[in-house]
């Protein structure tokens, strides 16, 4: 057992003496877990999408059936510079946003018009363009370094990072990328997630009220720790790259939250507590910016960024319009494994729909690996087949913070 596996230990140890009952929390750990990996028939995949390293996030936009995700790009970085876990030692490198069409299975990695700086990148979200059909925005992570720290002597009480937001243009079926502007605000301190309203109003997660120390350890690890924040931002100008960005907090008191996602309406909200293992479905109000809880369904496995599929092929007796969210299953290992290049981490998908009948969620792992195919996941994505033999069929689309390569696999729904 290595130092890391033994500290791990520890820690669940010492949340079971914090946090009371933590039956679900351990199911998180995956202490207890040995990963299934899901046995997958002829033609049912995996395919790995090549030139897709270290893609944390993925959204399939539909009107154009594109995905979109940001991608490090080369395998060296996250293992040395990625705030979100813990690595610390700043690099200079630009990742980069790509395209991937389902039909062909193949990612372009699109070419920045006029931005130059570093692009440590993280979650994104994807919208259209309302004066424009066939242009979309982008809103993406960046989790720059910050130079007032490393080349100032690391001063005491500054940060290490100097995480921010890029709003991006992008001509559907062009091969560049337009950079808009960066938005950065005091409030906006550990960015996971965002999810879009408009070009010019956002929501963004941060998944940490501490950046790093014994205290961060301590949000990972006791459920009562609910210090994480969803912040609202406004863009008053968005033909200023230097325009005040307004930010107000939208909603506190969760667990670790993560990820964000488009829901069932336009002002439904999907919001993940990544070591709760729970998503919340939200409404969010525009008359104040607010997000207000509706309800929860749990996992057992991290949740990471979660997505809704609507199933364009529902019928009275068969509607597969559901809830997914990626995570790893095995989180007691993700301390020693966060700068091991080698390492394997296991995921699972998890597919929920509630019964219109008994009002019951039901949920089912839909994909699950030992780490050998795709190591980690953080999000998920279904895309639709047309329906064969009354079997429900979809693409489903893997990626994660540290996979290699985004895997799709063939699903019965």
């Amino acid at each position: 057992m290595g130092f890391g596996t033994a500290f791990s230990l520890g820690i669940v140890a010492l949340v079971a003496f914090l946090a009371g009952p933590i039956s679900h929390f351990v199911q998180i750990t995956g202490v207890f877990l040995t990963p299934n990996p899901t046995v997958l028939g002829e033609g049912q995949g995996p395919i790995h999408i090549k030139d897709t390293i270290h893609c944390e996030d993925v959204h399939h936009y539909r009107p154009a059936n594109l995905l979109f995700t940001a991608c490090e790009d080369d395998k060296n970085t996250r293992f040395s510079w990625f705030p979100p876990l813990g690595n610390l030692l700043p690099l200079m490198a630009q990742g980069s946003i790509h395209v991937i069409d389902p039909k062909t299975m193949k990612s372009t990695r699109l070419v920045f018009e006029n931005f130059q700086g570093p692009f440590l990148t993280h979650g994104i979200d994807v919208i259209k363009d309302p004066d424009q059909s066939d242009a979309v925005y982008i809103y993406a992570v960046n989790h720059m370094a910050n130079p007032a720290y490393f080349e100032a002597g690391n001063p005491k009480g500054v940060p290490k990072a100097q995480s921010q937001i890029e709003l991006f243009h992008h001509v559907l079926n062009s091969k560049s990328i337009r950079h808009v502007r960066s938005i950065n605000h005091p409030l906006i301190k550990t960015p996971n997630d965002i999810y879009a309203i408009s070009p010019v109003s956002f929501y963004v997660t941060n998944d940490h009220f501490y950046r790093e120390g014994p205290m961060r350890l301590l949000e990972d690890v006791w459920l009562s720790a609910q210090w994480s924040s969803i912040i609202h931002v406004q863009i008053p100008d968005l033909a200023s790259k230097d325009a005040p960005i307004e930010a107000s907090v939208a909603l506190t008191g969760l667990w670790n939250n993560n990820g964000l996602g488009h829901g069932r309406t336009d002002h439904e909200i999907i919001i993940s507590s990544a070591m709760g293992g729970e998503i919340f479905l939200a409404t969010r109000h525009e008359s104040n910016h607010s997000i207000s809880i509706d309800t929860s369904v749990s996992v057992s496995s991290l949740a990471d960024n979660p997505s809704y599929y609507h199933d364009p092929y529902s019928t009275d007796s068969h509607d597969a319009s559901g809830f997914l969210v990626a995570g790893v299953s095995q989180a007691i290992h993700m301390l020693a494994n966060a700068k091991d290049p080698n390492a394997l981490d296991p995921i699972q998908v998890w597919y929920m729909t509630l019964n219109s009948h008994t009002g019951v969620w039901e949920k089912k792992v839909l994909f699950e690996d030992d780490g050998s195919r795709i190591r980690t996941a953080s999000a998920a994505v279904l895309v639709p087949i047309e329906p064969k033999a009354g079997k429900k069929l979809a693409w489903l689309f893997v990626t994660g913070f540290m996979s290699e390569s985004m895997v799709a696999v063939q699903v019965e729904l």
